[in-house]
C-alpha cells in the first residue's frame, strides 16, 4: 500500500495454532486451506452439528484430492487429523491465529472478538474475512486494535487464489505482514489494501455490473447480446448478466448499495434501478428460477444477436493505420485485396470500403463521430482483448449511416472471421467503456493509498478472473486513450460518474504508465 511500509516478517509458525470461528462454506475452506498447510486447525460453531459436519466433508474432500492424484493418501490423512473440533470459545486459549467467518454484522462481530480477548494470549493475531465491514471498525472496541487485520478470501476458498490483507487505522503493520505471509504459505496470493469501502475487488469490480446495467437501460442489446460482447470479444469468463444471475441479485445489489453509501452517494457508484426491479420482484437469479434469464430443466438460454451474413460491396478495402485492429484484421483478411494507408492523426480510423468508415471507439457515439468528422457513412467498432483471437466482435452505427454502408463493414468484419453483433448507439460500446471504468477505479485505489498498482491488477484477476489486470490493460490501450473515452462519457452523458481519475491524467500529463 502506497505510504505504508511493512516490515519483512515470517508466516505463523506452523507449531501455532489456527482457530477458525463459523462453519460454513467460507469458514470450511479456511480451514481446509489451513490444515492442508500443516497447521493444526480448531473449527468452532454456535452449532456443534454444523463444526461435526464440516469436519467430516473436509476429510472426504481430502480423500477426493489423493483419488485425483493431487495429494498422497498419506498427505490426506495427515491434513483431515489435524482439524479438531472447539466446543467452547475457551478452547481456543492457545490459538496463534483467529479467523472469523461469521455473520457479516458489526455488532456480533464486535462481540465475539470482545470475548476472544478474555480468552486468547496479547500476541494471538485476529483476522476478520469480512468483506464489506470497515476493520477500523471492528477493531475499535478492542483492548489491543492493532492485532485486527481483515483477511477477505473468496468463494470458493480452497479454489480461489487472492486473500485481500486489510489493514485498519489500529492495525499494525507488522500483524499485517504476517499474514500475509501466512496466506502465502497456505499457497494463496495475497494483496495488502486500506480499510476502505469494498477494499479493492468489491470497489473495482462495480464498472462491471454498472456499465452493463447502463447499456441495457438504453437498449442498445439485450443481456444475452452484451454478455456475449464481453466474453468473447473482452475475454471475460462470464458476462454481467450471467454473473449477477450467479451472484444473487439480492447479494450484488445489496454491494452495489452499501458501496455508493459509504462513498456519500458518489454517482461512480449509482445502483440500478433494474437490478432493484428484479430484487423487489423476488427474481435473485438461479438460486429462484430466474433472474435476468430463466433457470430450470426447460429453460434453455438465449441466442445473442448476431448480423446476418452480408455481401461484400467493394473488392478493394483501405486499413489505416498499425494499431491492434488494424494489424489484426489485415492477418485475418484473405481473398481480399487490402490497400494499407499510413495516416498520421487519423482519429482511429481503422477501414474505408467505399463510402464507409469504421473507427475504432473512443468514447463518443457513431452519430456524434460522424457528425464531428462531416462523414455520415460512419461505423463503430468496440475494444476486443485480442483482435488476432477474438470470435466476435460488436459494432454501431451512426444514425446518419446508410444500410449499404454499414452491411459493407459487418461483411468485411464477417470476412475475418468474427461474428457480428449490433450494438444500438451508445457512448463508449459496451468493452471499451467497461474496461475504462474498471481501468479509472481501480486508479483511483492507487491514487487513494487504498493499494498498489500491481496489487489492484492481481486482485481482479485473482479474485474475479478478469483477463487482464486493469491498469495493465488501461497501459496497453494507451492512458491517453482510456482518458479521451472518460472524458467523451462524462461530456455525453453530463455526470461526474465519469470524471477521469486524476492518476490517469497525471501519468497522461507525464507520457507514464502504471507498469514499468
Amino acid at each position: 500500500m502506497p505510504g505504508t511500509s511493512y516490515p519483512k516478517a515470517l508466516a505463523l509458525p506452523p507449531s501455532r495454532t489456527v482457530a477458525v470461528i463459523g462453519s460454513g462454506a467460507m469458514g470450511a475452506g479456511i480451514a481446509q486451506v489451513a490444515a492442508a498447510a500443516g497447521y493444526t486447525v480448531q473449527l468452532f460453531d454456535t452449532r456443534p452439528e454444523a463444526v461435526a459436519k464440516a469436519i467430516a466433508d473436509i476429510g472426504g474432500m481430502f480423500d477426493k484430492l489423493a483419488g485425483k492424484g493431487r495429494m498422497t493418501t498419506d498427505e490426506a490423512r495427515a491434513a483431515a487429523s489435524r482439524l479438531r473440533p472447539a466446543a467452547e470459545l475457551s478452547a481456543l486459549a492457545e490459538a496463534g491465529l483467529v479467523v472469523e467467518a461469521i455473520v457479516e454484522n458489526l455488532d456480533v462481530k464486535r462481540k465475539l472478538f470482545a470475548d476472544l480477548e478474555a480468552v486468547v494470549a496479547d500476541d494471538c493475531i485476529f483476522a476478520s474475512n469480512t468483506s464489506s465491514i470497515s476493520i477500523t471498525s471492528i477493531g475499535a472496541a478492542l483492548r489491543l486494535p492493532q492485532r485486527l487485520v481483515g483477511m477477505h478470501f473468496f468463494n470458493p476458498v480452497p479454489l480461489m487464489a487472492l486473500v485481500e490483507i486489510i489493514s485498519g487505522l489500529a492495525s499494525d503493520a507488522t500483524v499485517a505482514a504476517c499474514v500475509y505471509d501466512t496466506a502465502l504459505a497456505w499457497g494463496k496470493s495475497p494483496v495488502h489494501t486500506k480499510s476502505t469501502p469494498g477494499f479493492i475487488v468489491n470497489r473495482v469490480a462495480r464498472p462491471y455490473y454498472a456499465e452493463a446495467l447502463r447499456i441495457l437501460n438504453e437498449q442498445a442489446a439485450e443481456p444475452a447480446t452484451i454478455d456475449a460482447i464481453l466474453r468473447e470479444a473482452g475475454g471475460f469468463r462470464m458476462g454481467p448478466f450471467e454473473l449477477m444471475d450467479l451472484i444473487g441479485h439480492d447479494v450484488n445489489f445489496a454491494v452495489t448499495q452499501s458501496v455508493f453509501n459509504a462513498y456519500f452517494t458518489d454517482p461512480r457508484f449509482t445502483p440500478s434501478l433494474i437490478q432493484q426491479e428484479l430484487v423487489n420482484a423476488g427474481f435473485l437469479g438461479r438460486k429462484s428460477g430466474r433472474g435476468f434469464y430463466l433457470y430450470g430443466d426447460a429453460a434453455a438460454m438465449p441466442a445473442p444477436a448476431t448480423e446476418a451474413a452480408a455481401a461484400l460491396l467493394s473488392a478493394v478495402v483501405q486499413l489505416y493505420g498499425t494499431g491492434p485492429l488494424t494489424e489484426a484484421l489485415a492477418a485475418r483478411l484473405s481473398g481480399i485485396s487490402v490497400e494499407r494507408v499510413i495516416v498520421p492523426g487519423a482519429d482511429n480510423l481503422v477501414l474505408q470500403c467505399g463510402s464507409a468508415r469504421a473507427y475504432l471507439t473512443d468514447g463518443r457515439s457513431a452519430t456524434q463521430r460522424a457528425s464531428d468528422n462531416r462523414h455520415p457513412d460512419t461505423v463503430l467498432i468496440d475494444l476486443a482483448l485480442d483482435f488476432n483471437k477474438a470470435t466476435r466482435i460488436a459494432v454501431s452505427r451512426a444514425d446518419q449511416c446508410s444500410k449499404a454502408a454499414g452491411d459493407a463493414i459487418v461483411a468485411l468484419l464477417q470476412a475475418a472471421g468474427f461474428a457480428v453483433s449490433r450494438l444500438d448507439d451508445v457512448p463508449g460500446m459496451a468493452v471499451m467503456r467497461t474496461v475504462a471504468m474498471l481501468a479509472n477505479e481501480a486508479a483511483d485505489t492507487v491514487n487513494q493509498g487504498v493499494c498498489s498498482a500491481a496489487d489492484a491488477d492481481m486482485a481482479m484477476q485473482k479474485g474475479v478472473n478478469y483477463p487482464r489486470g486493469p491498469l495493465a490493460w488501461a497501459d496497453a490501450i494507451g492512458l491517453e486513450t482510456i482518458a479521451d473515452v472518460l472524458s467523451h462519457l462524462a461530456n455525453a452523458y453530463g455526470e461526474d460518474r465519469y470524471r477521469v481519475s486524476p492518476l490517469i491524467m497525471r501519468k497522461t500529463a507525464a507520457g507514464g504508465r502504471f507498469h514499468g
